[in-house]
């Protein structure tokens, strides 16, 4: 039997695309939704205009590739002023981090200096325990690695978050915090999403070069690509920068529920597996550069397309994580991505394997990290891409 279209669509979260029509060319843009001077599709440019709105205060879009282009922006920089959102704003990126990761470990899989078949014990002796002496790099990169995740979570409201948004937590520690638990399953026989496999591939890409893991992204993607806009924060609470303020929705100080700022907040606890500041002009150049070969090349860019051959540990589907970008089949061809979440913001990025679609979005969410899909980025994917094939079994 069928589910219904918003769960079919929420399946999509994973990559934040569903494949589908041609973009529209050449419309003019109503006035709620500021868009350049590229050809505009008329659908995109409703969805995102009316913001601020409930479920969201700001939206950053950009649709390229050869079937065509659009970008545009709408709502709000701030609550407060009601000033228009900068399209060239800086946002949180989340998850899309792991992205940047995956490319810098295999990067340095080309240079011999990282065997993804290698144990990750073999890198890190001291820190990786016995019981997971098998686990090897490559595992960590697709999440089949059985490792749980970090007991360092700080409560189970965005309440309890909220107020240690300041914590600071160690690579180290949250390593020691997750390997110090059983193993979820034997490694290389189930997938589960989670970030401490990003975690030690961080530290891995500390250890065998002997730089942190923020300089060697920077040396080796963010400025041979001219990703002037993207960092990498460490510790720090502010972004850097113009930036579109984070609101989320959350039980306030006087006991009501409504918008609490949230832009201020450190991102240690993902490091290596979400902590980037960046555009979407940046995350879109990342993209292309990325699905032409120009970041991994050669074979090791298979690796972020190559499935691994088991099921999902909750879910019992195929695997739709490779290593760094999840796949999903849809309108009849694959498109391959990642999205991700901070509290005040979603983002994502997506591209078929060609390049003709590619998608970069940041929402400025009030209910990010939440169970369901935001509701402007999921009418995102639609108006960009159109429905998803509602035939497929994996949904």
């Amino acid at each position: 039997m069928r589910k219904p279209t918003r769960t079919l669509l929420a399946a999509a979260l994973v990559l934040g695309v569903a494949a589908g029509p041609a973009l529209t060319p050449a419309f003019a843009t109503p006035p709620a939704a500021a868009a350049t001077a590229r050809p505009a599709s008329p659908d995109l440019s409703a969805v995102i205009a009316g913001l601020p709105r409930a479920d969201a205060t700001a939206a950053l879009v950009r649709v390229g590739g050869t079937e065509g282009s659009w970008s545009g922006s709408s709502g709000v920089h701030d609550l407060t002023t009601g000033a228009p959102a900068d399209p060239a704003a800086r946002f949180r990126a989340g998850s899309v981090t792991k992205v940047f990761t995956a490319a810098t470990v295999l990067q340095l899989a080309a240079e011999r200096r990282i065997d993804l078949d290698r144990t990750a014990r073999s890198y890190l002796p001291e820190l990786i325990p016995g019981r997971y002496a098998t686990v090897t790099v490559r595992q960590l990169l697709n999440h089949t690695h059985g490792i749980p995740a970090s007991d360092l979570a700080v409560g189970d409201t965005v309440e309890e978050w909220y107020a240690h948004r300041f914590d600071v937590h160690s690579p180290e520690t949250m390593v020691r915090s997750a390997t110090a638990k059983p193993r979820e399953f034997r490694p290389g026989t189930k997938q589960h999403y989670l970030n401490i496999g990003y975690t030690i591939a961080g530290l891995i890409v500390e250890r065998v070069t002997g730089d942190t893991y923020e300089h060697q992204v920077e040396r080796r993607i963010l400025r041979p690509l001219g990703l002037r806009d993207t960092y990498l924060p460490g510790d720090a609470a502010e972004l850097v920068g113009p930036y579109n303020h984070g609101y989320q929705t959350m039980r306030l100080d006087d006991g009501t529920t409504g918008l609490r700022d949230v832009s201020v907040w450190r991102a240690t606890d993902g490091w290596a597996a979400g902590d980037l500041v960046s555009t979407t002009a940046d995350l879109e150049r990342f993209t292309r550069a990325l699905f032409a070969g120009r970041v991994v090349r050669g074979p090791l860019l298979e690796e972020m397309f190559t499935l691994p051959k088991v099921a999902d540990l909750k879910s019992g589907d195929p695997a739709a994580y490779a290593a760094g970008l999840s796949m999903k089949r849809l309108g009849g061809r694959e498109v391959w991505g990642k999205t991700g979440g901070r509290w005040g913001y979603n983002a994502a990025i997506a591209s078929t394997r060609d390049g003709a679609r590619t998608l970069v979005y940041s929402v400025n969410s009030t209910d990010a990290k939440g169970q369901d899909m935001n509701p402007t980025a999921l009418k995102l994917m639609v108006a960009a891409y159109g429905l998803p094939d509602r035939t497929a079994d994996t949904y």
